[in-house]
């Protein structure tokens, strides 16, 4: 289904080159997507198309040297190539009018070293392959599964979605194409107590295919448990507590911490305090942060948008604030080199600086013995959404579960809902363990500000911490 790259890319290099007579830099990112989505609740069965990643289609760029103009069309053939140079040739001119009497930042031309790339992700069963028919029958052998492990279960859910997208970038000096798939799942249980309703839910995600169901499956049991468990939760008192995140809540605090206050594409605007700490201690020696391709989960890609080559960017070296993440325009208005991190929501929609899988390094701890340590404090679960202020480096995050340790021990009293707020330097100069394995999970989206929605990855290992809970 991906064959209409193959189709166009004759003509997309003759639209390069036809370019490159005007423009000092001309760039073309081709799009094709493939998507769908499964579920099932107690409404029904849902079975649905997906227009994650907007559908197929292209975006031409140029650069002049003055200013950048973007174009994005979805039916391409070679006698649109006039029609394209006319259509930048205008925007270009408008951009440059609009900006008289104004200082406008400069637009260096980007850098083209050569690069020709082809790659695919791997997988075990294409979720299109294994078809409706037998996922509607997994989803709802889960459900069935739920809502037999205790009377008191309310209600069931459980779905399946999937992206597969092929992408060429194709420059002068680059020839760049991927493909890539990956699948997620969410299984969630209702439990209720009289007029008390209380859910627990686990998101589940792979690099791959349809084989994640099996991982849902074997967490059906556990998520049932935790929806029966916060039927017994209580308000927590507001202080500051000593704290092992689970490597779920660990990724929140990676993304909503620290994540976005070191887009970089925020340097350039002076809107992130992270801009005045590179090269100063912003965590504990324990902390090293990593984004990118290092380990394989949903938000893995082999260059980014702008035809970036992507790797492991170590934003955090125990402790010390080394870089920021970056797309290519915002690299070049810093003089750094971009990390790969420009990311568009789709072929209509501006590239910005986005994270991709992004997550703290493994220590030499052990669960047990972290939460021996604890003399007052909890364990920290079932993340459920955060904000943070990249100006100031404010956060607020929303916790689901938090178990009771005292001198050491689980007490097995559980509170709930946990609001976890604080400085970001405070909270990270405080961990004092990390455990030996980082966990990952891409179920999730992030969206910059409250739109312009991607794929992304975070986790790391469980992680001790003083955290101000409320």
């Amino acid at each position: 289904m991906f064959n209409v790259i193959d189709r166009v890319k004759p003509g997309l290099k003759k639209l390069i080159a036809a370019l490159r007579e005007t423009y000092p830099y001309a760039s073309v990112l081709a799009v094709a997507d493939d998507g769908r989505s499964w579920n099932i609740s107690r409404g029904g069965v849902s079975i649905a198309a997906s227009r994650m990643g907007g559908g197929t289609g292209y975006v031409v760029r140029v650069f002049d040297g003055v200013g950048c103009a973007e174009y994005s069309f979805n039916e391409f053939s070679e006698e649109k190539i006039p029609e394209l140079q006319s259509i930048l040739a205008r925007r270009l001119a408008e951009q440059n009018k609009a900006l008289e009497g104004f200082d406008p930042l400069p637009t260096p031309i980007p850098a083209d070293e050569p690069a020709v790339l082809k790659k695919e992700t791997a997988y075990k069963i294409h979720p299109r392959e294994l078809g409706d028919e037998a996922i509607v029958e997994r989803i709802t052998a889960l459900r069935k599964k739920a809502l037999a492990y205790d009377e008191r279960i309310l209600d069931a859910q459980a779905g399946v979605s999937y992206r597969a997208y092929r992408k060429l970038f194709l420059s002068e000096n680059r020839d760049l194409d991927q493909t890539v798939l990956w699948t997620t799942a969410v299984v969630a249980a209702m439990a209720s107590r009289g007029q008390e309703i209380k859910m627990g839910y686990h998101p589940f995600s792979v690099l791959g295919g349809a084989e994640v169901l099996e991982d849902v499956d074997n967490g059906v049991e556990k998520v049932c448990a935790d929806a029966l468990a916060l039927l017994d939760s209580q308000p927590i008192t507001p202080g500051e507590y000593e704290c092992v995140c689970n490597p779920e809540t660990t990724g929140m605090i990676v993304h909503e911490a620290f994540g976005h206050g070191v887009e970089m594409d925020m340097f350039v605007k002076d809107r992130a305090l992270a801009k005045s700490c590179i090269g100063e201690y912003v965590a504990s020696p324990l902390v090293t942060m990593h984004d990118g391709n290092a380990v394989d989960e949903t938000a893995t890609m082999f260059f980014d948008d702008e035809g970036t080559l992507t790797g492991d960017t170590v934003i955090i070296d125990r402790g010390v604030l080394k870089t920021g993440m970056c797309d290519a325009l915002s690299a070049a208005r810093l003089g750094v080199k971009p990390t790969g991190n420009g990311r568009r929501e789709s072929y209509e929609r501006k590239a910005y600086t986005r994270m991709t899988n992004t997550y703290f390094q493994g220590g030499d701890a052990t669960v047990e013995e972290m939460i021996a340590s604890v003399k007052d404090g909890f364990l920290l679960e079932a993340p459920q959404s955060g904000m943070e202020d990249p100006k100031n480096w404010g956060i607020q995050c929303m916790v689901n579960t938090a178990k009771e340790i005292k001198d050491g021990k689980l007490t097995g009293k559980i509170f709930s809902p946990i609001v976890l707020t604080g400085y970001v330097p405070d909270l990270l100069k405080s961990v004092t363990m990390m455990s030996k394995e980082p966990v990952l999970s891409g179920s999730g989206m992030c969206g910059k500000g409250y739109k312009e929605w991607v794929k992304v990855s975070d986790g790391g290992p469980y992680m001790k911490a003083r955290i101000r809970l409320g």
